[in-house]
C-alpha cells in the first residue's frame, strides 16, 4: 500500500485552498465543484483500498447536491470517489496491467464488458445522444471501479467481512436517523415516503437497500458465536434493520425479501432444477395468460393506496384495480413494451425513458400520480428499463449477467466443502441480498445510483473473486 508523502500532501492542500479562493474571487462555482473530485482522486491514488471499502460506508449516506443546487445531479462524497477510482484504474492498466486474464475472461466479467459495448453502440443510435453519452460515462465509474477493480480487491478475502460491517453500519445509521425522523410523525405511511430524506429520495430504493442490508447483517450475526458483545451488537443492528424495513412501508421490499429466503431455502435443499424450471414456466404462463386481464383492470379505479396496516399493504401489491401505485408501475411497463415496439434492437437509448416515454402513455391508463413531464419517471423496472432503452439485445445482455451471477454463486454454495462453515454463510448471504435487488428489480430501477450500484456490484464482484479462487485451487497450474 502507498502512502503520500508530506511533500505531496501539502502540494495538495495548497492547491485546493488556491482553487476555493479562485472560486470565491472570480464567483466560478465550476471551480468549487471540481474540488470534491481532486479530493477523491488524491485518496484514490495514495490510499486505493482504504477508499475502495469506505464506499460501503459512505453509499447510505451520501447527499445527491441537486437538492440543493438544481443544477447538478451528483452524490457526494461516493461519485468523485468512484470517478477517481475509474481514472487510475485505467490509468494504472494502460500503464501496467493488473486484472488477470482470469479476471477478464469470468462470463460475469465479459457479460459486463459486451453491456457496455451495446450501451456505447446504443449511445450512437440513441434519440438523444447527450442524455445517453452521460449516461454512459455515469455506468463506466458505477460499473469499472466497483466490477473490475472490486474483484482483484477481494482476493483477499479478509476484505469480505470488512465490507459487509462497513455496509450494515451505514445502513444502520441511516435507518436509525430516519425512525428517529419518522417517530416524530407517529410513523405514518404518507411521511414514510420521505422521512429518509436526504440520504434516499424516497422509501422505495431506502426499503430495496435495507432488504438488500438484512442478510448480510443475520450472516454476520451467525458467524459471531463466542463473541458476546459483538453478538450484542450485531443483534441490535439486526433489529434495527427490521424495524427500518418494516416502517419503510414498501410491499416491493417485503416481498423481495420473502421470495428471496424462498430461494435460498431451494438452494439450501438443493431442489431438483427440472421442478424450479416447471415451476417459473408455469409462473410466466400464468401472467401471460391474464394479461388482458390486467390490462383491462387498469381503467377501473385510480386511487391511491395509502394503509399502514401490514397485512392489507401485501394485499395491495397484488391489487391492480384500486392500487394507484400498481396501476402507475403497469402504466410505464405498457410505454416500455409500446417503445420497444417502435426500436426493437437499439432501443431509444440509454438513459433516455424518461424524456420519451410520456407520448406513449393511453389516457385511460393515466392515474392521479402520472406524470407528462419529461425528467420525473422511470420504467419501474430494472429490466424493462433496458428493454425500452438498449432495444431487445440490452435485455438478453442484461438477463445473461443476472442469470451468471446467480448461477456462479450457487455453484460457489454447493463447491464450498461444509468444513468451510464460515465462507459458505457468506455465499449464501450473498444469493439472498442479490435476490432481495433482483427480484425487487421487476418493480423499480437503482443500479443508476450510488445506493444500489456499490452494493449490488460489490456483491458480484465477491463472487468473481472466490469463483476465480477456487478455478485456481482446482487447477493449481494456472496463476494470477
Amino acid at each position: 500500500m502507498q502512502y503520500p508523502n508530506y511533500k505531496k500532501t501539502i502540494f495538495f492542500a495548497v492547491f485546493l485552498s488556491v482553487s476555493f479562493g479562485l472560486s470565491l474571487f472570480y464567483n466560478a462555482p465550476y471551480i468549487f465543484i471540481v474540488s470534491p473530485f481532486l479530493v477523491a482522486f488524491f485518496f484514490a491514488v495514495f490510499y486505493t483500498e482504504q477508499t475502495f471499502l469506505s464506499l460501503a460506508f459512505l453509499a447510505p449516506l451520501s447527499i445527491n447536491i441537486e437538492d440543493y443546487t438544481d443544477q447538478l445531479g451528483l452524490y457526494l462524497p461516493t461519485e468523485p470517489i468512484l470517478f477517481g477510482l475509474f481514472l487510475l484504474l485505467v490509468a494504472t492498466q494502460l500503464r501496467a496491467p493488473f486484472l488477470s486474464k482470469e479476471i477478464w475472461t469470468h462470463p460475469i466479467i465479459y457479460t459486463w464488458v459486451i453491456i457496455l459495448i451495446w450501451t456505447f453502440i446504443t449511445t450512437i443510435t440513441s434519440s438523444n445522444p447527450i442524455i445517453s453519452a452521460k449516461f454512459l460515462l455515469s455506468k463506466c465509474w458505477f460499473v469499472i471501479p466497483l466490477l473490475f477493480f472490486g474483484t482483484h480487491f477481494f482476493q483477499n478475502e479478509k476484505n469480505i467481512p470488512r465490507f459487509f460491517w462497513l455496509l450494515i453500519l451505514g445502513v444502520s445509521i441511516t435507518i436509525l436517523y430516519t425512525l428517529i425522523n419518522h417517530a416524530g410523525y407517529s410513523f405514518g405511511e404518507k411521511e414514510s415516503h420521505w422521512v429518509m430524506s436526504p440520504f434516499f429520495k424516497d422509501h422505495t430504493i431506502y426499503g430495496a437497500i435495507v432488504a438488500l442490508t438484512l442478510p448480510i447483517s443475520i450472516a454476520l450475526l451467525l458467524l459471531s458465536k463466542g463473541k458476546p458483545l459483538v453478538q450484542l451488537l450485531l443483534f441490535f443492528i439486526s433489529f434495527i434493520i427490521l424495524l427500518g424495513l418494516y416502517f419503510s412501508y414498501t410491499r416491493a421490499a417485503w416481498l423481495s425479501v420473502f421470495f428471496a429466503l424462498l430461494i435460498a431455502f431451494i438452494v439450501h435443499i438443493k431442489l431438483k432444477k427440472q421442478f424450479v424450471l416447471a415451476a417459473a414456466f408455469l409462473f410466466l404462463a400464468y401472467l401471460t395468460y391474464n394479461y388482458d386481464t390486467i390490462q383491462l383492470a387498469l381503467s377501473r379505479n385510480k386511487q391511491e393506496h395509502t394503509t399502514e396496516d401490514f397485512g392489507e399493504r401485501l394485499q395491495s401489491a397484488g391489487n391492480v384495480t384500486t392500487d394507484a401505485s400498481n396501476l402507475e408501475r403497469i402504466n410505464r411497463w405498457s410505454c416500455a413494451v409500446d417503445m420497444v415496439k417502435e426500436r426493437p434492437v437499439f432501443g431509444y437509448g440509454p438513459g433516455t425513458y424518461s424524456f420519451e416515454y410520456a407520448r406513449f402513455q393511453n389516457p385511460e391508463n393515466l392515474t392521479i400520480i402520472s406524470t407528462n413531464f419529461g425528467n420525473l419517471g422511470n420504467a419501474h423496472s430494472e429490466y424493462l428499463s433496458a428493454l425500452s432503452e438498449t432495444g431487445v439485445p440490452g435485455l438478453l445482455f442484461f438477463l445473461a449477467f443476472v442469470i451468471f451471477v446467480f448461477y456462479k454463486a450457487i455453484t460457489l454454495y454447493y463447491s464450498t466443502p461444509i468444513i468451510e462453515p464460515k465462507k459458505r454463510i457468506f455465499i449464501m448471504a450473498i444469493i439472498v441480498s442479490l435476490s432481495t435487488y433482483f427480484i425487487h428489480a421487476f418493480l423499480n430501477n437503482f443500479l443508476d445510483t450510488d445506493k444500489a450500484s456499490i452494493p449490488v456490484f460489490c456483491l458480484c464482484a465477491i463472487i468473481v473473486s472466490l469463483d476465480i479462487k477456487r478455478n485456481l485451487s482446482a487447477n493449481p497450474k494456472v496463476r494470477i
